[in-house]
């Protein structure tokens, strides 16, 4: 039975679109990392449902995933860096739905541009929401239409670099009397933090799960 070594050597770099299909086509359930702790300070409250859009752009170089830095006078999560995405409108159809819409008012990356390929485990935010990440597969990544209130900058990184373990950081801080704990992953002079790390490394362990 050929291994997941195998199946990378196969492929030469094991970061290419025959491979992360793959990994999605063999419908394998993989236990998440991290799922959040929002519900810990929303007890009695109705989580609100959002999804989030993880966008896996083909480049010549490798796979990459596009992020995006959100404007530093947002009410949640300002200044830090995100997914585009948000919550739920009653006209989605599927968290699909939303992730695609979502993307598109705040990147201008239009639905024909993105192949959905899946979901990743749903994470609970602080903030109140239920997060279904969507990951989708873009081929040609047209000029982008940030949305100013909202997006200051998007961006790329490797995916290989998110793949690499050596990458990965785990925190803790104290929060409302609490101590939370939360992953990281430092790129550059960009801090990679909090529910867009932990679904990274939902992503990271559905990715190498054997």
């Amino acid at each position: 039975m050929p291994t997941e070594t195998s199946e990378r050597q196969e492929e030469g770099d094991p970061l290419t679109e025959a491979w992360l299909r793959r990994r999605f086509a063999a419908g394998r359930a993989v236990a998440p990392i991290a799922t959040g702790d929002g519900h810990l300070w929303r007890q009695g409250e109705a989580l609100r449902p959002a999804a989030v859009l993880v966008p896996v752009v083909i480049r010549d170089a490798g796979l990459s995933i596009l992020l995006t830095q959100r404007t530093d006078h947002l009410y949640d999560h300002a200044g830090q860096i995100s997914f585009p995405g948000g919550r739920s409108d009653p006209g989605d159809a599927s968290p699909a739905a939303t992730a695609l819409r979502e993307a598109s008012e705040e990147i201008g990356l239009p639905h024909s541009h993105v192949e959905v390929l899946g979901t990743l485990p749903e994470y609970t935010t602080v903030t109140g929401y239920h997060v279904t990440p969507v990951v989708g597969l873009v081929r040609t990544l047209p000029a982008l239409r940030l949305d100013a209130f909202e997006v200051a900058e998007a961006f790329e990184v490797p995916l290989a670099f998110f793949l690499d373990p050596g990458n990965h950081q785990r925190n803790t801080l104290q929060y409302q009397g609490r101590t939370r704990y939360y992953y990281a992953m430092p790129y550059g002079q960009r801090y990679i933090w909090g529910a867009t790390a932990g679904m990274l490394m939902n992503f990271y362990a559905f990715l190498t799960a054997s």
